[in-house]
C-alpha cells in the first residue's frame, strides 16, 4: 500500500530521496534512553531490524561534556543505516550538536514526544508541542544550516485531529524530511498508557507528503502487518516490544536463553554501562505472571521461555490485585506519632515529607532542616545548568561544567583541580596556560 504512495510524492518532496537512500525500511528500532546503544541495535539489525534510532541525547550536554558524548554515542560500520536522536529547546545548541555527528549518521531525528517528568522539567520532548514557532525554529535551522544531513522529527497526537495534522504539516513546512507519529498523547503514560490510536497516523500519512512511520502497539510481527496495512505508512517503529523480543522483525520468539547469550556476546565487543545490559536481560527473561493475561488480551499462550511482550496490567483494579495502600492515612497517622515525641527544636512536621517522618520517629532526637529554611547557593553561571557553583572555583561553575569548560578552552581550575594539561596533575598551574581569574564575566574567553 504504501510503495504507491512513495512513487507519488517521489517527485515532490526530498524527504523521499531520504527514504530510497536508507533502503526503504520498514521495520524501525525506536531511540530508547539507556537501551537502544550499539550492542543492542547490532543484535536488532541481526533479527531483521532495517533503521535503527540511537538513544536520545540531551543536546546541550552532549555538546558541552565531552566524556558524555565519548561514553553515549557510539557507531561501527555495520551499525547503519543509524539516526541520531536529540533533545533540545535551543536552535543554536541543537545545530552544534548536529554538527558533532555529522558524517557519521545518516539523519537527526528532534524528540518532540518523550512525555516523561525529566522533559517536562527539562523543557524538551513532548512539552514542547505547544510552542511550534520555536519547534519549527529548530527544524528549519538545522535544515538550511546542513543541507548534507536531514532532519527528522518523532511526536504524539493531540487529543485534537485536527490539530494533530496541523501540527505534522507545520514540521514538513520548516525542513522535516520524516515523521514518527506515537498513536498515544502526552499525558498517556505509566498505568495509564492505554492503547495508541492508529486512527490519527492514518490521517497524518493522508496530509502530508513525506515519509510517515507509525508507533504504539507493536507487540507481535503481526501488529507490524496490520499497522500498515490499516495506516498506509512506510514503516513501523518498536520500543517496549522489540525489547521483550529482539527477533519480533522476524516473526520469531526464540528462547529467551538464546537472546540473552547473543546480546551478552556483542557486548564484549562493543561494551556498555552494566546498568544497560542489566535493564535488556531483565526484559528478555521477564515472564508474565500467573494472572490470566493470555485470555484477557486474546493472544496465543506461549510457553515462559520463549521471547514475548510485556503487557501491562489494567488500571482499573483486578479480582487477585493488592489493594492500594491509603497514602493521605498513613500521612496522618504518621504526623500525629511523630507530634507526641519530645522535640528539642519547635519543627513544623506539616513540611517534613513522609519519608523524614518515619526517620522522626526512629531518630527522635535528629534535626531536620526545613526546606523553607534551607540556604540558597548560587547557581552554576552556565547556561540551563542548575547545579550550584564552586565556592573557589574562578569561573563560577559547578565541577561538571567546569571540567568541560577547561578542556574545551585549555584552561586549568585549581579549585576542582581540573587541568587541561594531563602532565600538570598538580597543586601548580601549568606555567604555559591562562593564569584563571583573568575572565570575562560571561566566563567564555580568557583575557591574557
Amino acid at each position: 500500500m504504501s510503495s504507491n504512495k512513495v512513487g507519488s510524492h517521489a517527485e515532490r518532496h526530498p524527504g523521499w530521496e531520504l527514504y530510497e537512500k536508507l533502503g526503504r525500511p520498514r521495520y524501525l528500532v525506536a531511540p530508547m534512553v539507556d537501551a537502544s546503544e550499539l550492542a543492542w541495535r547490532l543484535l536488532s539489525r541481526r533479527y531483521g531490524a532495517q533503521l535503527c534510532y540511537t538513544p536520545m541525547f540531551h543536546a546541550n550536554t552532549f555538546v558541552n561534556d565531552p566524556k558524555y558524548r565519548k561514553e553515549n554515542f557510539k557507531t561501527c560500520e555495520q551499525d547503519r543505516p543509524l539516526i541520531v536522536q536529540f533533545c533540545a529547546n535551543d536552535p543554536e545548541i541543537l545545530l552544534a550538536a548536529c554538527r558533532l555527528v555529522e558524517g557519521q549518521c545518516d539523519a537527526v531525528d528532534l524528540n518532540l514526544g518523550c512525555p516523561q517528568a525529566i522533559a517536562r522539567a527539562g523543557h524538551y520532548g513532548a512539552f514542547l508541542q505547544d510552542e511550534w514557532d520555536l519547534v519549527a525554529l529548530m527544524v528549519s535551522k538545522v535544515h538550511q544550516e546542513l543541507p548534507n544531513l536531514p532532519i527528522t522529527c518523532k511526536i504524539r497526537r493531540f487529543d485534537d485531529r485536527k490539530r494533530t495534522i496541523e501540527y505534522a504539516r507545520t514540521l514538513v513546512k520548516a525542513g522535516c524530511s520524516m515523521l514518527t507519529v506515537h498513536g498515544r498523547t502526552r499525558e498517556m503514560k505509566g498505568r495509564l498508557t492505554g492503547i495508541a490510536d492508529w486512527s490519527y497516523i492514518k490521517d497524518v500519512k493522508a496530509n502530508i507528503p513525506i515519509p510517515v512511520f507509525a508507533n504504539g502497539n507493536i507487540q507481535f510481527f503481526e501488529d507490524v502487518q496490520r499497522c500498515i496495512e490499516y495506516t498506509g505508512v512506510d514503516g513501523v517503529m518498536s520500543a517496549e516490544g522489540q525489547l521483550h523480543n529482539p527477533a519480533l522483525f522476524t516473526s520469531e520468539n526464540p528462547p529467551i536463553w538464546k537472546m540473552a547469550r547473543e546480546y551478552l556476546e556483542i557486548t564484549k565487543e562493543h561494551p556498555c554501562p552494566f546498568s544497560f545490559m542489566r535493564g535488556h536481560i531483565f526484559k528478555i527473561l521477564h515472564h508474565a505472571e500467573l494472572s490470566g493475561w493470555e485470555k484477557q488480551c486474546g493472544l496465543r499462550p506461549l510457553a515462559i521461555w520463549r521471547c514475548q511482550p510485556y503487557v501491562r496490567p489494567n488500571p482499573n483494579k483486578e479480582p487477585n490485585e493488592v489493594p492500594k495502600r491509603d497514602t493521605v492515612e498513613e500521612y496522618r497517622k504518621l504526623l500525629e506519632s511523630t507530634a507526641k515525641l519530645k522535640r528539642p527544636l519547635d519543627v513544623n512536621l506539616e513540611s517534613l515529607s513522609k519519608n523524614k517522618l518515619k526517620k522522626l520517629r526512629r531518630n527522635p532526637t535528629k534535626i531536620f532542616t526545613i526546606l523553607a529554611e534551607r540556604p540558597e547557593f548560587p547557581l552554576c553561571t552556565r547556561k540551563e545548568c542548575k547545579n550550584p557553583k564552586g565556592a573557589k572555583c574562578p569561573y563560577t561553575m559547578c565541577r561538571a561544567c567546569c571540567r568541560a569548560h577547561v578542556q574545551t578552552n585549555e584552561l586549568n581550575c585549581e579549585s576542582h583541580k581540573a587541568y587541561f594539561d594531563p602532565l600538570t596533575k598538580s597543586n601548580e598551574p601549568a606555567k604555559d596556560r591562562p593564569v584563571v581569574g583573568d575572565l570575562h564575566k560571561n566566563g567564555d574567553k580568557v583575557s591574557l
